[in-house]
């Protein structure tokens, strides 16, 4: 396993980064330092996709969760709610296929697929690249749905605007303290999936109460992406969210300018290759 990320050993074939690998040959200090390395460099490449997406106004999300915890069903219903009146562009993360990428675009959405191979995340050069493809317009908003687990994407800063990790309730209760990292690096939590709640053993009031231990800053939306439950606090968020980026790119004195990209109504789903 790679000391950094937990991706697999041959974390160079499709990853592009030197990762530190536990071998025998490898002292304490020289697998710090690489990972040190892996992680800056990363970071490097995170604020200079925030400085783009910032000074056009767009507000760019990363959303992380488990498998099956119902990210693409959210944005499906999202892009199906309010891509009439707000553009939204998806950048998708799997190991594999372009199943989600196709979702969105029946949806009526803009995407793009980044197939990651042994990798289990998306780093903030992959979004790069994603976003000399798609080439948001000003004012829009960016999804990047992250490959999904609950332990790296939480490492790697992708130049997002703001956290959204996504929590199911067919997961079970116990997910903000098993996985800490994950839930305190983000900014809000969508417990998805409640029109269950009826059906399968999950505490809310344990699993909110685990989240005041490891976050107590961390909003928690509490929804479901089938029925339709809660969904309007969730857009109302969203809109915040973009108003704020709308006027930080305006006191940049590029959002808005002619020299931006314009939307495209046409899906792209691809591949990215890794170097």
């Amino acid at each position: 396993m790679c000391e950094t990320c937990g991706c697999s050993d041959e974390g160079a074939d499709g990853h592009g980064h030197e990762h530190a690998h536990g071998h025998e040959h490898d002292s304490p200090g020289r697998l710090i330092a690489l990972e040190q390395n892996v992680l800056a460099r990363n970071d490097r490449a995170a604020e200079r996709n925030r400085s783009r997406l910032g000074s056009r106004g767009i507000l760019a999300l990363n959303l992380m969760s488990a498998p099956g915890a119902g990210k693409t069903t959210l944005l499906e219903r999202t892009i199906e709610d309010l891509g009439a009146s707000v553009p939204i562009l998806v950048i998708e993360g799997d190991q594999a296929t372009t199943r989600d990428a196709d979702r969105i675009r029946a949806a009526g959405a803009r995407a793009l697929q980044i197939n990651t191979g042994k990798v289990c995340h998306l780093d903030a050069e992959m979004v790069s690249a994603a976003l000399d493809e798609i080439a948001p317009a000003g004012g829009s908003i960016v999804m990047i749905e992250n490959v999904g687990n609950l332990v790296c994407p939480a490492l790697f800063d992708l130049g997002e605007s703001a956290r959204v990790v996504i929590v199911s309730v067919a997961e079970g209760d116990d997910k903000p303290i098993k996985y800490p990292h994950m839930f305190r690096a983000a900014d809000v939590m969508l417990l998805n999936k409640i029109d269950l709640l009826p059906h399968v053993r999950f505490d809310t009031e344990r699993c909110l109460a685990d989240l005041q231990l490891v976050n107590p800053r961390l909003r928690v939306l509490e929804v479901s992406a089938t029925r339709g439950d809660g969904l309007a606090a969730w857009y109302d968020w969203l809109r915040e969210r973009l108003a704020a980026a709308a006027r930080l790119g305006s006191v940049g004195g590029v959002a808005g300018d002619d020299g931006l990209a314009e939307a495209d109504p046409a899906v792209v789903a691809r591949h990215l290759p890794v170097a």
